[in-house]
Formats: C-alpha cells, sequence, structure tokens
C-alpha cells in the first residue's frame, strides 16, 4: 500500500514537470519539456500549400492558421509542414500552437519585399535598427502569444537572405531588414529542433517575451552577411539557450534591451538568462555578447560550456555614453576558443546612436562581470577592456584563464576595475587587486537550475508516505 502511494505521488509530479515550463528557484524558466500534446492536427497542403518552391504559400499558412484559432481554448493545434519547400510571405502565429516540420520540409523566404509588410518600430528602440521609421516583419511573427512551438524533424527555415544583405551593401534599404522569427510580448515559447538559414537579419528575436527555451537548433549564414545575429533575446526574462550550432556573419549570441532614451524610457530588462553548450564561429561578431543595444538593463546571465572558433570576438560587452541603462551579475564559465581575434573584449565607446535626442551624460552601469575557466589556442589578444572616463567599468573579475596569445602585448586596459586570479598572460594593472571583500565577484550559484518547486514541494510528502 506504501509503495502505491509512492508510484501516486511520482505519477502526480510526472504529470506536473510535463508542462512545458516549470519554476524554480533561481531560473523560472528552467525547461522540463520541449513537446506538448496537440488534440486537433492539420497540414498545410489542406488549405492549398504546394511545396514545389516556386508557388507562394502565404495564404495557405495564414489560412491554415486562422483555421486553428478555434481550437486555442480546447487543447491547442498543430500546424504540419510536410516534406517539400514552401516559398511563403511573412505570416502570423497564435496561441496554443505548434508548427511542426517534416525532417525534409523547407520554409524560403520570398524574394519578394512586399511579402514581408512593414510594420511599427519596437518601442524600445524608437525607430528601425537601421533606417528611422518602421521596419519589415519577420518570416515567422507572434505577438502577445502564449504557449507557441516551432519545432520539427531538423527541418529547415530559409530567409534567402542574399537579397537583402544586397539592398544593405548597395546602400538602397528603405525600411530595416525583417528577422526570420520574431516573437513580441509573449510566453511560454519552445524554439527547438530546426535549421535556420540565411536570415536577411537577427535570425530569432524573442523581444518583451518570458519562459522561452531555444533548444537544438542550428543556424548558418555567410561569415560575410551584416548583421546575421544567431539568437538576441531582447528585453526578455527566464530565457534557456542551449545545444545550439551557430555560424554567422555577427554575434552568435547577444542579448540586448533597447536603445538609448527609448530603452532607458520602455525600462524593460532582460534577466534570468541561462547559455549553454553553444558552439560555433563568427568572423565579424562576438560568440556570446552583450549590447551593444542594453538601455533598459541586462541581469542575471549565466553561460557555461561555450566553443568558439575562428571568431573575431569571444566574449565582448558593448556599450557607449547615451545607453544609460546596466549590464551587471553576469557569469561566464567554461569557454574553449581557438583561432579567435580577441578573446574578452569590453568596450565603452561602441555603436551608433537613433537619433540626437539621447542624452550624452546617460552613462551605462557594467559591474560584477566573472569570466572564469577558459581556455585558448591562436588568440591575438587576450583582452581589450576599455571603460568610460568619469564611468570606470568595476568589479570585473577573471579567474582560471590560459591563453596562449601572439601579440606582444595582450592586454589593453582602461578605465576599469576588478581582479584576476591564475590568468596568463598575466592580466592587466587594473585587475590585479586583491579584493578585501570576495563579493565583488558574481558566484555561480545564482542561476544554477534548481530542483523544480513541484517536486521541492513534495519531497516532504514522499518521504513521509514511504516511511
Amino acid at each position: 500500500m506504501r509503495l502505491l502511494k509512492v508510484l501516486e505521488v511520482l505519477l502526480l509530479l510526472a504529470s506536473i514537470s510535463s508542462f512545458p515550463w516549470a519554476a524554480t528557484d533561481n531560473l523560472s524558466c528552467m525547461p522540463t519539456r520541449s513537446k506538448v500534446y496537440r488534440p486537433h492536427r492539420v497540414t498545410v497542403t489542406e488549405f492549398g500549400a504546394v511545396g514545389d518552391g516556386v508557388t507562394l504559400n502565404t495564404k495557405a499558412f495564414q489560412n491554415a492558421i486562422f483555421y486553428l484559432q478555434s481550437f486555442a481554448d480546447k487543447g491547442g493545434a498543430q500546424l504540419f509542414v510536410p516534406a517539400g519547400r514552401w516559398l511563403t510571405g511573412s505570416f502570423n502565429l497564435i496561441s496554443h500552437l505548434t508548427l511542426c516540420l517534416d525532417k525534409d520540409a523547407v520554409i524560403i523566404g520570398s524574394t519578394d519585399l512586399s511579402s514581408w509588410p512593414v510594420i511599427d518600430p519596437l518601442p524600445s528602440y524608437g525607430r528601425g535598427r537601421e533606417l528611422p521609421g518602421g521596419r519589415h516583419k519577420s518570416l515567422i511573427h507572434g505577438s502577445n502569444l502564449t504557449d507557441v512551438i516551432i519545432t520539427g524533424d531538423n527541418g529547415t527555415i530559409d530567409g534567402q537572405g542574399s537579397i537583402w544583405w544586397d539592398l544593405f551593401h548597395n546602400k538602397t534599404l528603405n525600411v530595416t531588414r525583417p528577422h526570420l522569427v520574431e516573437l513580441m510580448y509573449s510566453t511560454k515559447v519552445v524554439i527547438s529542433n530546426l535549421t535556420f538559414i540565411n536570415s536577411p537579419f537577427w535570425a530569432i528575436h524573442p523581444v518583451y517575451c518570458s519562459n522561452v527555451l531555444i533548444q537544438n537548433v542550428t543556424i548558418l549564414a555567410p561569415l560575410d552577411s551584416p548583421n546575421t545575429d544567431g539568437i538576441d533575446p531582447d528585453s526578455s526574462n527566464n530565457v534557456c539557450i542551449e545545444d545550439c550550432y551557430i555560424s554567422t556573419g555577427d554575434d552568435l549570441i547577444a542579448v540586448k534591451s533597447g536603445w538609448d532614451e527609448y530603452g532607458i524610457s520602455f525600462a524593460h530588462p532582460s534577466s534570468n538568462i541561462s547559455i549553454r553548450h553553444i558552439t560555433g564561429e563568427t568572423k565579424l561578431g562576438a560568440g556570446i555578447a552583450f549590447g551593444s543595444e542594453m538601455s533598459g538593463g541586462v541581469s542575471e546571465v549565466w553561460a557555461e560550456d561555450i566553443h568558439l572558433f575562428n571568431t573575431e570576438h569571444g566574449i565582448r560587452i558593448k556599450t557607449s555614453p547615451g545607453r544609460g541603462g546596466y549590464i551587471q551579475n553576469i557569469y561566464i564559465s567554461d569557454v574553449i576558443m581557438k583561432n579567435v581575434d580577441m578573446a574578452i573584449t569590453i568596450q565603452g565607446q561602441y555603436g551608433e546612436h537613433p537619433d540626437e535626442k539621447y542624452d550624452p551624460n546617460a552613462l551605462p552601469i557594467i559591474n560584477r562581470i566573472t569570466i572564469k575557466n577558459v581556455t585558448g589556442a591562436n588568440i591575438r589578444l587576450a583582452g581589450l577592456l576599455e571603460g568610460i572616463h568619469g564611468d570606470n567599468f568595476s568589479n570585473i573579475c577573471l579567474s582560471n584563464i590560459i591563453l596562449n596569445v601572439t601579440s606582444p602585448h595582450p592586454w589593453n586596459c582602461s578605465y576599469v576595475e576588478g581582479y584576476s586570479n591564475m590568468v596568463s598572460p598575466e592580466s592587466c594593472e587594473p585587475l590585479k587587486e586583491i579584493p578585501e571583500d570576495s563579493s565583488i565577484c558574481y558566484p555561480a550559484n545564482h542561476l544554477k537550475p534548481q530542483q523544480s518547486n513541484a517536486i521541492r514541494l513534495f519531497s516532504p510528502f514522499i518521504k513521509f508516505i514511504a516511511m
């Protein structure tokens, strides 16, 4: 009888943990499952889609999703994309939806710019990121959604970005380029088991979102393609990014939170972000980046097990006077670099401004940045750490870092303060002070995933009935 009770409780715990999200002590986005059963399912071909790579299927995707909206309160629905090449323009997702791609399915973005409508700028940016005015809607878009899954058996989403890159290089863009996937003001989002290629701009952009899991994705773009960031969580919280391979023309992962006075006013920070098991390369960007749009604040970011090769910057923080905001409580550990130009970069004079209305006296706070357990081979420069005159970046803590550096001057530091231990080549003078208070360094245990509240809640009960 006692054993049966234990089994009953374990089954109850299993049912609780089967929800896509289970709260934890410190990182409440800790995922438990990336798939959810949907009782209602349709295939895009039922709505007239043709997977020949030529027929434009925007209406088919839109009509299928409109039909599935009636099942949102009945357990949700799944839209299946079978094998084929499915040309489409932008389309919107709905709540309680799974967009699922067959392993041989390719969703292809149209090269007709009119298939990508122009929408309003983000309020935390005040204008398009590249040009004043609006911006093109992402290929897969959604706003104010809950419980959205974009997944597949490693199917592909191809933005056909070359036409957009040519417009950028030729300076003939009229509106800011689109992302492949952008979800706004949404929660309980899963993006998994897919390949994203040739994004016109940033590939995956969750903005003003919470409880986001991005897992087992591959993101590819030519190494010389402009601004093709991989994953950019922006003014979002409780984000988990793990087990991804990214090779693009810009930052593999960049944590952002708005631009100058617009980001300061909107005041929506990025926080509680876990980044794990990432491998990749970028010719023009960084492996793990923060900013330069960080005016709403970035904090509580934990990154580990990062493998970078053939990359310009390993770890990079970008900001400037006028940004305001903060980047603080960052913990990065277990990083392996090979053929990297600059291993650690902190720049206080980086990036342009949206307009002339920014306040040059709005200085950013960069504080409690911990980087440890880093190895690197064929590194040109160990660190370029440049704060702002009158606004020293503080509590920069480096430990157990061993880099094979080719430059005779491995560190270049100014307007920074902090601590270093077991760093080779020996770090710069501002980081050689032994701290009187060890709490200046941000420790690892703040963001380590914990057991779920549900399991912790029921643990005493399990012990009681098993006695």
